[in-house]
């Protein structure tokens, strides 16, 4: 029996070429299930949220990122840690999301977290920031499985890691690789908790499967 597509936007904290957490979001891609729909998001691309400009209306970007959460059965987010923090990038990209106030996109949509930084916390700190905010908003956020990535610089050599954050990587040559491989599919597999189809995302649905 065919199953309706599964659409998960997935989204980076970090706007750097190379970025780790790009390619964590990569690595969950690649290991998703064949009904799984992984779409990315660039929120460099956003202006700095501002009550002025919103008073005119939402300018094109924050319109398609409003249209791509609303479309989408799920939320991926992949932060890094800036000051034991979430990134500002991020931060101005939930505060756009998180309007108009009680009626945000993200209200009742399932949201996973995840990060890799080159510290100890694997994003820990930033992850705990981040489910305040999203619970606040009204998104349903998956408690686990919890992924941090610690030290990521060294878990691969620098062709590994090009590899890994540019293209398609090589996972017979990377401890990196498998490693983030295995956790991208810790994260994954909650994918597979919640409903596909229209409804998916429903307050219904969730409550049935939350159970």
């Amino acid at each position: 029996m065919d199953r309706k597509p599964f659409r998960i936007l997935a989204i980076a904290g970090s706007l750097r070429q190379g970025s780790f957490n790009q390619g964590l979001l990569r690595a969950a891609k690649e290991v998703a299930p064949e009904w799984v729909e992984v779409q990315f998001f660039d929120i460099g691309q956003l202006p700095f949220f501002n009550e002025d400009v919103e008073a005119t209306g939402d300018p094109e970007p924050v319109r398609r990122f409003k249209d791509a959460i609303a479309t989408s059965n799920a939320v991926l987010i992949a932060t890094p840690e800036y000051n034991g923090m979430v990134p500002g990038v991020l931060a101005n990209a939930i505060d756009w999301a998180s309007r108009p106030t009680g009626r945000s996109v993200l209200r009742t949509k399932p949201v996973a977290l995840m990060g890799a930084v080159l510290g100890k916390s694997g994003s820990a700190n930033a992850q705990a920031a981040l489910r305040g905010v999203l619970a606040r908003i009204g998104a349903v956020v998956v408690p686990d499985p919890q992924v941090l990535v610690p030290r990521a610089s060294r878990l691969s050599c620098y062709p590994i890691r090009r590899c890994w954050c540019h293209g398609p990587p090589d996972y017979s040559t990377s401890t990196w690789t498998c490693m983030t491989r295995a956790r991208a599919r810790r994260s994954a597999s909650w994918s597979r908790r919640w409903p596909t189809g229209a409804d998916a995302s429903s307050p219904k649905s969730l409550s049935a499967r939350s159970r």
